[in-house]
């Protein structure tokens, strides 16, 4: 199979058969991965339907090399770490499906980024190597073609300056942040935006106290005069994002879906509208692990759509959208 086939996905019958393809390359070629199904009791034979499909916990990531074959990696994404030391590594055989995949996500959900400035608050993970988010944001930004687009990392009065100059010209901007620079960014230099969208991306990274996500968004909301904020779902292990345009609501692009799975048997999937751990297919994870068993507590909506609500107790903090409630 042809892996940028997924992007050509139509419906939920093509999403079906392309998840059931994947799973049976992956369980032939992935041997963390059929070791984990084997463990299970789960044999390739036996899967024809998604719900069937084995989910491998996220944890993998961090002690094993999660590959379906032996070629080498054109790149390799890491986590911004834990308490405990440990971290996330994705080898990525193929980066340009990481591109295809982002480049057409950030399309469906936004338009073309050369429709708009692109401003980029990041400490964190400017601070480290290894951040997928880094590679995406840095390339939509090169993409955008605009000389005002580009990162900030602690210079928040030149940041708050760029905004007020490009509100004077009416530009479309983007501010994509993690969630305590915005923060910070709102409360130290209050504005009223009429031309920008604001998406945080997550996380206080122990710079500050959590918050749920709708005092998150209402401070953001206040502080930059907006009517809502934008957020952006995406981790290490994954090599595609789902967009939320407010109300903590994302959509995950054609190739991507969301699985709600019981947090007493982790076997057992959860109906619509009710809570659980997320279980997320990833089909651009092709050469990696497509199935992968998140930390993350959420609901899934009738249209697909879905929410996150948090993370599991004693959970690593991590990833984008760390927000517990």
């Amino acid at each position: 199979m042809d892996p940028k086939r997924i992007f050509r996905i139509k419906n939920e019958d093509d999403f079906k058969a392309a998840a059931i393809s994947i799973f049976h390359y992956q369980y032939e070629n992935n041997r963390v991965y059929r070791q984990f199904c084997d463990l299970m009791g789960v044999l390739s034979k036996d899967i024809s339907s998604i719900e069937q499909i084995p989910y491998l916990p996220i944890e993998f990531f961090k002690s094993r090399r999660i590959t379906c074959d032996t070629a080498r990696e054109e790149i390799v994404f890491s986590s911004s770490g834990t308490t405990s030391g440990q971290t996330s590594k994705h080898f990525v055989r193929d980066v340009s499906l990481y591109k295809k995949s982002f480049r057409e996500s950030f399309r469906r959900f936004y338009g073309k980024p050369e429709e708009y400035c692109i401003l980029a608050l990041l400490p964190s993970y400017l601070e480290r190597e290894g951040s997928s988010l880094i590679y995406m944001v840095n390339d939509l930004i090169e993409s955008s073609g605009n000389p005002d687009s580009g990162f900030y990392l602690h210079n928040l009065p030149d940041l708050a300056e760029k905004l007020n100059t490009l509100e004077a010209r009416e530009t479309p901007v983007l501010l994509i942040g993690v969630s305590y620079a915005l923060l910070d960014l709102a409360e130290s230099h209050p504005m009223k935006l009429r031309n920008t969208i604001v998406m945080e991306t997550g996380g206080m990274k122990g710079r500050k106290k959590e918050l749920i996500r709708e005092d998150l968004h209402k401070r953001l909301c206040d502080g930059f005069g907006v009517e809502s904020i934008h957020s952006e779902y995406g981790m290490t292990e994954l090599l595609s994002q789902a967009y939320s345009k407010g109300s903590g609501i994302f959509q995950a692009p054609p190739w991507m879906k969301i699985l709600i799975r019981s947090t007493e048997d982790p076997l057992s999937l959860q109906p619509t509208g009710r809570s659980g751990g997320i279980n997320i297919i990833d089909l651009a994870n092709f050469h990696s692990c497509s199935f992968i068993a998140t930390q993350d507590l959420g609901r899934l909506e009738p249209d697909g759509s879905f929410e996150v609500l948090g993370r599991f107790d004693n959970a690593d903090i991590r990833g984008c959208n760390l927000m517990v409630t």
